[in-house]
């Protein structure tokens, strides 16, 4: 058999053993194993991990290819040094303890082998069939796969204080996957710390999206992405140029993770004196709620998240937190245009005379400039209605006007689907209540970690109506005409999810008809614009009630349009067009 046949056989054969092997450190993590298993798993990591080593030297032995030092010789060497040392280290711990260790904590092997099976499956040729599965439909899978495996892993028991039922643990992985928010038990006392990281795992997944992270390493192992698979990404994430797909990919990942990283130092400085904390749950908790923050998940591992008495009145935490999910609630592409263009800014102050910094028209592109346009104008609404509305009801309690100002702001803001409260939502006085509806419909921005029909969305929608207004046949802004397809797309969004909402109020009122109905209808906004705000409602949910929730989260999501195109979409346009009839509206 061909050298290189074979090397490709153990590849595939590593990338199935290694997955047996992150489902079995799963398991191994979740239950109480008795020792002689723990033994036997602990045996089979060790066994994937020198496989995996035999397959990163063969993949240089085998290659025909002169050997060169680049970022992935690089991170091959440096992982298996580390490995090496691992395991070193592990070893000589066993001896020590003459080979009678408990194996159930090495989590730093189980790591490994994590490592191990990403390194393998990035190696492996990814490519989107497009026969076999639509962009659309690949996006609804990848999500309701990642929801199920998240509910399963929620159920074991080392992850939950108590028992979890299925249906509990089910809205609460669509909850953190869609990165809603809305919980039927407490994050901070039912869910261990395994728990948790295994939720904001959730969310980090959910957040991004698993195309982005597969896409990336199939990138960074490969030095490329097939044009088929760049086509299909292009048209799930609505980008105009596919020459740009991996580049924006790349900069979505390092945004992402650097936002957080400076999101979890800042929220360190202001949490690190709190006290019955130690070092190690304060950098949890600072890791925790930066990728919560910038996710807009709007999860905490405290009780009362926000409004928790340590946490409601440190104000400097509160802009941080609020920053934070507006960065990620702009959306991926926006705030990588945005930091290209204050790059650009800066360099042409800085280097005045040099011709590369000349001016550049429409550096700043109409969707950023629209999308910026209105995330401001609605966040002063926001704030100035709070103010109003709330500055002698639960704004009360902050005895400063600037204390009033950062909680009133948090509170204006929240609503864009970020879903953290630093206020009593129960008492917050019924214009506030319509209020918020508003804005959670709104939501965030596209391409964005947030939810909600999009600030995009509703710009065109009022541009639109404006321009009818004016008798004008075309939708004009910036001296640019918008176009027709984004209007129709726009108005298709705003009522297929008032439709969603609507049957999901109409839903939970036939169960329980003794609830309130303004606390339903929020309950639906906050679902649906993946929000995770609540009038003190989810809790008393029945089992139907969760699931017609958990429905909505995923729906809200994905994108109803998405999931129509998912299972409608006709792959062959037509060449032909009937005649043009004008319908009486109105």
């Amino acid at each position: 058999m061909h050298a290189a046949k074979r090397y490709r056989l153990l590849n595939n054969f590593t990338i199935l053993v290694s997955l047996i092997g992150v489902a079995v450190a799963l398991v191994d993590s979740g239950f109480n194993l008795a020792p002689w298993l723990q033994h036997v798993f602990h045996i089979f990591y060790l066994l994937i991990i020198f496989l995996g080593f035999v397959v990163t030297a063969g993949r240089y032995l085998y290659s025909k290819k002169p050997l060169t030092i680049n970022k992935v010789t690089v991170f091959d060497l440096l992982t298996s040094i580390a490995i090496i040392i691992l395991l070193f280290a592990h070893f000589t711990d066993l001896v020590r303890l003459d080979m009678a260790a408990t194996v159930d904590g090495f989590v730093a092997i189980k790591i490994a082998v994590l490592v191990t099976f990403i390194r393998e499956l990035s190696d492996h040729d990814f490519n989107l069939n497009r026969a076999f599965l639509n962009p659309a439909q690949f996006f609804l899978l990848s999500f309701l796969s990642v929801v199920l495996i998240g509910a399963l892993l929620l159920m074991m028991p080392n992850a939950t204080t108590q028992p979890l039922t299925f249906v509990d643990s089910l809205f609460t992985a669509t909850s953190a996957v869609c990165v809603t928010g809305l919980i039927v038990v407490d994050t901070a006392t039912h869910y261990t710390t395994f728990g948790q990281v295994i939720i904001l795992g959730l969310i980090q997944i959910g957040g991004l999206g698993i195309l982005t992270f597969v896409t990336y390493f199939s990138y960074f192992f490969k030095g490329g992405v097939s044009y088929e698979t760049q086509a299909s990404i292009s048209e799930m994430s609505y980008m105009r140029g596919m020459g740009d797909v991996v580049t924006t990919l790349k900069s979505i990942l390092y945004v992402t993770f650097g936002v957080e990283a400076v999101a979890a130092v800042l929220i360190y400085l202001c949490i690190y004196d709190l006290p019955n904390m130690d070092f190690s749950e304060q950098l949890f908790f600072s890791v925790f709620h930066a990728i919560s923050a910038f996710c807009n998940a709007g999860f905490s591992t405290f009780s009362s998240g926000m409004y928790d008495d340590a946490l409601r009145f440190d104000y400097p935490l509160q802009l941080i937190i609020a920053t934070t999910f507006i960065f990620g609630g702009m959306g991926f592409v926006i705030v990588v245009n945005v930091l290209r263009y204050l790059s650009y800014r800066t360099q042409q102050l800085l280097y005045r005379k040099d011709q590369r910094y000349e001016y550049r028209p429409w550096l700043l592109n109409i969707n950023s400039r629209i999308t910026l346009i209105t995330t401001a104008a609605l966040l002063v609404i926001g704030l100035i209605g709070v103010m109003i509305f709330e500055y002698n009801n639960v704004l009360a309690d902050h005895e400063s006007f600037f204390g009033k100002l950062v909680t009133g702001f948090f509170t204006a803001a929240t609503p864009r689907t970020a879903g953290f409260n630093s206020v009593d939502m129960g008492a917050i006085a019924f214009p506030t209540i319509m209020l918020t509806i508003f804005l959670m419909w709104i939501g965030a921005s596209p391409n964005s970690t947030g939810g909600g029909i999009k600030t995009s969305t509703f710009a065109i929608a009022l541009l639109n109506t404006l321009s009818l207004a004016r008798g004008q046949t075309t939708v004009e802004v910036f001296k640019r005409q918008i176009a027709e397809i984004s209007i129709r797309r726009a108005f298709a969004i705003m009522w297929l999810s008032l439709l969603v909402i609507g049957t999901g109020v109409t839903l939970i009122s036939y169960d329980q008809p003794e609830l309130d109905l303004i606390k339903v209808v929020f309950e639906c906004f906050s679902a649906y614009s993946t929000v995770g705000l609540s009038l003190n409602l989810t809790a008393d949910l029945s089992d139907f009630s969760k699931l017609v929730v958990s429905v909505i989260m995923f729906v809200g999501r994905v994108g109803m349009l998405t999931l129509f195109i998912a299972l409608l979409k006709n792959r062959h346009q037509r060449n032909y067009r009937y005649p043009t009839e004008e319908i009486t509206i109105n």
